[in-house]
């Protein structure tokens, strides 16, 4: 061994350290061997999907004393396996291998697939559900009992349990620029607040954390069920309910491998109850391939985005923006700018700089591409998240199912959504040219580097904003399935439970009546807590707490 490997720090793996402890985990594990599940599986609950809403539902329930088995479609993947390379980790992490996008093939989206779900790959910025977006909820929805007073011990428990508090180191360069040119142009900056602990800040969030760091759901809930008895099936698509009444008789689902070709016989599993907790796009597309009731029509509808633009700029000093923590500072300035159902407002914050993710997100392709490749190690890149949902212009997008049963999200980008758009370049522009850039490049087919400010601001004013000519992604999808006080205004009730099938109860991002205007995690953590809590005193009688 040489001397730098003996010098290397060793990082215990938690995943690996709980199979050896005989944890119940089927379906093609770490090494890559396929263990079969038991013929036969049935339990108190089960559980579609390992992310958010997921884990914090499987270690209350498990908790409560339930026996739990929870389905996860992705692999099995830990420390040991993230080498901060993206050839590896789209490809095995994410859904469609990092390339799914609405029909219209305007935005890609970015979602986990893997044991912890989304919050694998997140790059870890916490916020509570904003306030404006509660009074929407309460006032059009009639969850007037999700105030922040009402949700503030929730979101207290899962802070804790997820040891969510302020970053506390320096911003990485890439940050600085957001900070700098914020102050600059009055659109106070503000520190992010982060779920990490002992965080190594390397910058590779976005690649699954190689030191555990990230609290994902990857390292704490999903552990902690296992430890408490839960069975995990890893690499086994939930493919249908069967129904029988107002009631879920049990799930079907299909072993797969990788690349989601079947890998032996579907398996039949019964239980109690159910969660349903695949994310929003996929659980509402279970749902369809399970024919459940939708009388009101509402199944997959309202799934929002946050549709994100881009601005790159070049500046004079290196900011190596893969390396440090890939958020830590936002401004939420152009959220207040407007009532919130008035032109669409927007958050400011950046995104880690990693080659492949940068290249194929920027605009531009072919030749164009090389002076940017060279100008990289000194590129700052911001991005902007438009808050859709709020007006009868974005009214998001649609759920369906493909010829082979799969999901597919219809979203356009309407004229409405495209205004926000322009004042995001046009923000996003001037806050660089305050932090000192070089020049300037907005997310735009037709957009040039622009070397001031008064170019730029001409330039954008040019543009034509249209789909596919502007650059939009996303990495936060929301709704489909929605809580609302009435049947004919949502999917599921207050407490999660569907509204027409007794024994179902969504616990995931599709609850969302909109998008909610912040980086989501919190959001869904709290309310799968606070739902999860009821359902372990409804189902074993007993009272159980996050942390």
């Amino acid at each position: 061994m040489s001397q730098e490997q003996s010098n290397k720090p060793k990082i215990a793996d938690p995943i690996k350290e709980g199979l050896a402890r005989g944890w119940k985990v089927f379906g093609t594990e770490l090494d890559g061997a396929f263990r079969a599940p038991p013929a036969q599986l049935d339990c108190d609950v089960l559980i579609v999907g390992s992310g958010a809403g997921a884990g914090i539902t499987a270690e209350l329930l498990a908790k409560a004393g339930l026996k739990i088995i929870i389905v996860e479609e992705g692999p099995l993947r830990s420390s040991s396996d993230f080498r901060q390379l993206e050839a590896e980790a789209y490809g095995q992490l994410y859904q469609e291998a990092g390339g799914r996008k609405n029909t219209e093939q305007t935005m890609p989206i970015l979602q986990g697939r893997c044991v912890g779900g989304s919050t694998t790959v997140n790059w870890a910025g916490a916020f509570r559900t904003p306030a404006s977006t509660l009074e929407v909820w309460a006032s059009k929805y009639g969850l007037s009992d999700m105030t922040p007073a009402a949700l503030g011990p929730w979101f207290e428990q899962v802070e804790r349990r997820l040891n969510i508090g302020e970053w506390m180191g320096e911003p990485n360069a890439n940050n600085d620029v957001l900070r700098r040119g914020a102050l600059k142009i009055g659109a106070e900056p503000v520190k992010m607040h982060r779920n990490v602990k002992g965080c190594w800040n390397l910058g590779s969030c976005g690649l699954g954390c190689p030191t555990n760091a990230k609290q994902s759901m990857l390292v704490t809930t999903i552990p902690a069920a296992l430890d408490l008895g839960a069975t995990l099936l890893v690499q086994t698509r939930a493919q249908r309910y069967e129904l029988q009444g107002d009631r879920v008789q049990a799930l079907i689902c299909q072993p797969i491998h990788l690349n989601g070709d079947a890998n032996g016989a579907p398996l039949r599993i019964t239980a109690k109850h159910f969660v349903l907790a695949g994310g929003a796009i996929n659980s509402p597309a279970l749902l369809m391939r399970s024919g459940a009731p939708d009388p009101h029509k509402l199944l997959g509808k309202r799934t929002f985005l946050h549709p994100t633009l881009v601005s790159s700029a070049v500046m004079p000093e290196a900011v190596q923006g893969w390396a440090g923590a890939p958020m830590s500072v936002f401004s939420d300035h152009f959220l207040h700018q407007h009532p919130v159902d008035g032109p669409v407002g927007f958050k400011l914050e950046t995104a880690p700089v990693h080659p492949a993710f940068a290249m194929t997100n920027l605009g531009g392709f072919g030749a164009e591409l090389g002076p940017r490749v060279k100008a990289f190690p000194h590129t700052h890149v911001g991005i902007a998240l438009l808050r859709d949902g709020f007006h009868a212009e974005s009214p998001g997008g649609t759920v369906s199912l493909k010829s082979d049963g799969s999901a597919a999200l219809a979203y356009t980008l309407s004229d409405y959504l495209l205004e926000g758009a322009r004042r995001a370049h046009l923000s996003m522009a001037e806050l660089q040219f305050a932090a000192g850039a070089k020049t300037v490049r907005p997310g735009h087919e037709r957009a040039e580097d622009y070397g001031s400010w008064e170019a730029a601001k001409a330039a954008i004013a040019r543009l034509d904003y249209k789909p596919f000519l502007t650059v939009v992604g996303s990495a936060h999808v929301m709704g489909g399935c929605s809580l609302a006080a009435e049947a004919s205004r949502g999917v599921a009730q207050p407490d999660g439970r569907h509204w027409q099938l007794k024994n179902l109860s969504v616990h995931d991002g599709s609850l969302f009546p909109t998008s909610i205007g912040a980086n989501p995690q919190v959001t869904v953590y709290t309310l799968a807590a606070r739902l999860a809590t009821g359902l372990a005193q409804s189902l074993s009688g007993k009272a159980v707490q996050l942390a």
